[in-house]
């Protein structure tokens, strides 16, 4: 009796530990997505939203702890997708964020070649590319990631409605080919990964939140490459 309740204390605070993670707030969200180009950039929070019926299941489609540190690599993010809406203390305790993106598009491809509704799946994916960039979705969920990780989220959400052009001259060109799309993609999606996850550990370092400067310039990764995959799933 005593080794299950120290077995079930010791998962219960472990569940906490991981979960407690939030993401960018709504507007920073919202104007990622209307400066790629989403129709629908009013639908960019939805996945946050989500997370209140959906509870876990959707939350650790929203972060990589990469407790290990390590360099982000296509092959990891590829590995990501079949453990997109599920969630494991045991299996898959850092999350699958990567993944979410690759596999919130094939939902998308999938619902569009059967004739269904598909657009839910490219908001799905506009939220999973913009929590892409926060720093703190990329590294360790340690006393630091706690601390400060409100903070990082709204660092520019009082302003970015107003201020959407220092998000677009941060933006740049992201080629995706279609003949190696998921590829591709993977490739970006670990290029930016790598990026985050270096600034977040110049953060932890400083011990500190981002700089208006440094926010805009990390939502313009998301941005870019957001808008580089409506390019390629909406072309006639």
């Amino acid at each position: 009796m005593k080794k299950e309740f120290i077995t079930a204390a010791t998962l219960f605070f472990l569940f906490l530990a991981v979960t407690g993670a939030q993401a960018w707030h709504d507007k920073t969200h919202l104007m990622v997505a209307k400066v790629a180009g989403r129709t629908s950039w009013y639908n960019a929070a939805g996945a946050d939203i989500a997370k209140i019926k959906a509870g876990y299941a959707e939350s650790y489609n929203h972060w990589y702890n990469n407790n290990a540190e390590a360099e982000v690599t296509p092959k990891m993010v590829l590995a990501q997708i079949d453990r997109y809406n599920k969630n494991s203390l045991l299996l898959d305790p850092e999350g699958h964020l990567y993944g979410a993106i690759l596999a919130s598009l094939r939902g998308y491809d999938q619902f569009s070649r059967a004739g269904k509704y598909a657009e839910y799946h490219l908001d799905y994916c506009a939220h999973y590319i913009g929590d892409l960039s926060q720093p703190l979705h990329n590294i360790p969920y340690d006393d630091y990631n706690k601390t400060w990780h409100s903070l990082t989220d709204g660092v520019v959400e009082e302003t970015v409605w107003n201020e959407s052009e220092k998000i677009v001259e941060h933006m740049y060109d992201i080629r995706l080919s279609g003949e190696t799309f998921e590829e591709d993609l993977a490739r970006e999606i670990a290029r930016i990964a790598n990026l985050t996850r270096k600034l977040g550990y110049t953060l932890r370092e400083e011990n500190r939140t981002m700089t208006k400067e440094e926010a805009y310039k990390q939502l313009g990764h998301s941005a870019s490459l957001l808008k580089a995959v409506l390019q390629h799933v909406q072309k006639p």
